[in-house]
């Protein structure tokens, strides 16, 4: 009897990392860094060229590449569901777990969400098994806050003056901050300058640490300080034409003689 050979074992394809933005992001970036390095550029300069932290240069430079791309599929991007989380986790909270993922979508869907229902599913279906990451909390930058602290209140939307409240109940020092800082905002657009000194005062009582240091540069300098919040006269001519000299000296620099630069300061307006 004939024995039939056997079929060769079928050869799977290796492995492949899925093409995501962040691993095509690593792949170019370890492959420009090597390139660089192979025609001797040091590491500072790489980082200079690449636009890239010399530590980033070095960790590609000393690490392999799978491992780094290992490493960068481990990282998962903020997807279109991260806004509506929060939302997400009250409501089941609130329902104790009795509502549908199709209810829920509908309702974030009407809230603007625009990703799949089934990344709801599966976010639910790990706050059900008590896997769900926590949400990250959404804490304004201090440009922000500082947005919100300089404005006159009757601009803040009611969002943000809810958002500063938060911010205020949070840290004392905002708190104190704040209200020195919309007092001093009071005197400079009302030219209030008999109430500088009692703000000083404030100040330099029971002030955030900046804020006492300013207002112990306002002490002195007191009488001029005070002038400029009362009186209706200020420099802000004089400062115009000197900012207006540097400009045309800065322009001038190195291509024209003096006469030229004094004929156009004091014929131009």
């Amino acid at each position: 009897m004939t024995e039939v050979p056997e079929p060769p074992p079928m050869l799977l394809p290796p492995a492949e990392l899925p093409r995501t933005q962040i691993i095509e992001r690593t792949r170019h970036r370890y492959e420009d860094i090597h390139r660089l390095l192979e025609k001797h550029w040091t590491v500072s300069a790489i980082a200079r060229r690449l636009n890239l932290d010399r530590k980033t240069v070095r960790r590609f430079r000393d690490t392999d590449l799978e491992q780094l791309l290992a490493s960068a599929r481990e990282r998962r991007p903020n997807g279109v569901l991260e806004p509506f989380k929060a939302y997400l986790n009250a409501r089941f909270t609130e329902a104790q777990g009795q509502v549908s993922g199709t209810r829920l979508f509908l309702e974030i869907q009407a809230r603007g969400y625009r990703g799949s229902r089934q990344v709801v599913r599966k976010h639910l279906a790990a706050l059900r098994a008590g896997t769900a990451e926590p949400v990250r909390a959404d804490i304004p930058s201090p440009h922000k806050i500082t947005s919100w602290i300089m404005r006159p209140r009757n601009i803040l939307t009611e969002s943000q003056d809810q958002r500063l409240l938060q911010v205020r109940l949070a840290c004392p020092d905002i708190t104190r901050a704040c209200d020195l800082a919309r007092a001093f905002a009071d005197l400079v657009r009302h030219q209030r300058g008999y109430l500088l000194l009692e703000w000083i005062r404030q100040a330099e009582q029971n002030a955030p640490k900046p804020m006492k240091g300013f207002a112990g540069f306002l002490r002195q300098d007191l009488d001029a300080v005070t002038a400029g919040l009362t009186l209706p006269w200020s420099s802000g001519v004089v400062e115009g034409h000197v900012n207006r000299v540097k400009t045309l000296k800065r322009a001038m620099y190195g291509r024209a003689s003096f006469e030229l630069l004094r004929t156009r300061i004091l014929t131009q307006p």
